[in-house]
């Protein structure tokens, strides 16, 4: 229940279905998922270690703020690992998820470029998260995981406003093609 609801969490933080600064209840979250508080209360710890909640004493918990200014520092760490996570998912050819980037290389390429941007995007994160899992390395998952959902946020702050999407997960296409190769 608590990886569950960690899921949901940090799905709905990152796409901006709970935004910036907003306070983070308990009681409702438990309510909304259909569980208990203690769930939610560990999805919030790990979320904080996240970097998208933050909890002040006797005040509560909160959806961390979204600074632009930290996509530099964030794309940086990502120029240096993702690739690193692509050879390893490449000299592994894929390993146990060979299939599934298979499959989501052929739905890549049937992808209609006027999907909405936010389905877009989950996509995005999905591809992503395939490749890191790929990888066979969970510390460097793990990390690319983070990195890649607080780039995803800042993201989505000015979806409105980005280039075509579509062409950039397209781009995913080839890269899990060369994978698999």
């Amino acid at each position: 229940m608590a990886e569950r609801s960690y899921r949901i969490l940090r799905d709905r933080l990152i796409m901006m279905d709970i935004a910036p600064g907003d306070p983070i209840n308990e009681a409702l979250l438990a309510t909304d998922l259909g569980m208990g508080r203690t769930p939610i209360r560990e999805a919030l710890k790990r979320l904080e270690v996240d970097h998208l909640v933050i909890s002040y004493p006797r005040r509560g918990t909160f959806a961390t703020g979204v600074d632009i200014t930290e996509l530099a520092a964030i794309s940086e760490m990502r120029q240096v690992l993702e690739p690193l996570a692509a050879q390893r998912a490449a000299e592994n050819r894929g390993g146990a998820l060979r299939e599934e980037l298979t499959r989501t290389m052929q739905a890549i390429r049937q992808l209609d470029p006027l999907r909405d941007r936010r389905q877009l995007m989950e996509y995005d994160l999905e591809v992503h998260r395939l490749i890191y899992r790929a990888a066979q390395n969970h510390h460097l998952e793990e990390t690319l995981v983070r990195l890649d959902n607080l780039a995803t946020r800042i993201w989505c702050m000015v979806l409105d406003r980005l280039p075509d999407i579509h062409a950039h997960i397209s781009e995913h296409g080839t890269l899990i093609e060369l994978i698999l190769d």
